[in-house]
């Protein structure tokens, strides 16, 4: 397993100008990373739907990168969006699944089954353009650079070490992070997107 943060390293070194979307837990550390701000799109609390809002990026701006930094209990909820991914064959997205094998933003409950789905299998039989799975570090920064060229969609399920939120929401020292109008506002800008 990977430390997200680590993850979020090496893929950054190879982002370019990708525009950036993350969910879970260890999505929210991102913006810690991140090094264009300008450039990543906050879905906030879209469990569920994060998959869903990226996929529509990247069929509205068909010459931008999109990235979208998945977890697999918010893609378990909306799990046919693979088959629309699929279906539309978006050459600039790639799906990334960060997957920790428990709910994490609820205390740690192991996600059904959690040890035995094949999240990048899934998504081959499916359709996906090309798919990928990590468990390490050196491997996944050795391909990361040629994952992020190939043509879409692209998957790349990541099994990452589990950072289990157990206080209370109220006690929960969260990262504030920009709202999802705030960014829609300010990568439009970026894009020069004026209506």
């Amino acid at each position: 397993m990977i430390n997200a943060d680590d993850v979020f390293r090496v893929f950054e070194e190879q982002r370019g100008k990708a525009i950036v979307t993350t969910s879970g837990v260890a999505g929210r550390k991102w913006p810690q990373t991140s090094k264009n701000p300008e450039r990543d799109v906050s879905m906030g609390s879209a469990m569920g739907m994060t998959t869903s809002a990226a996929f529509g990026l990247a069929l509205g701006l068909p010459d931008e990168k999109i990235v979208l930094f998945d977890s697999e209990g918010a893609l378990l909820m909306n799990l046919g969006v693979l088959a629309s991914i699929a279906g539309k064959q978006p050459k600039n997205f790639v799906h990334f699944l960060l997957d920790n094998e428990v709910y994490a933003t609820t205390g740690g409950q192991p996600v059904p089954n959690n040890a035995n789905i094949d999240y990048a299998g899934m998504a081959k039989a499916i359709g996906y353009a090309s798919t990928h799975h990590f468990d390490n570090l050196e491997d996944l920064t050795n391909e990361i650079a040629a994952i992020m060229k190939e043509e879409g969609p692209v998957f790349v399920s990541i099994k990452i070490v589990p950072e289990v939120e157990n206080a209370p929401m109220a006690l929960r020292d969260n990262t504030p992070s920009r709202p999802r109008p705030e960014t829609i506002k300010t990568l439009r800008a970026e894009l020069g997107i004026t209506s």
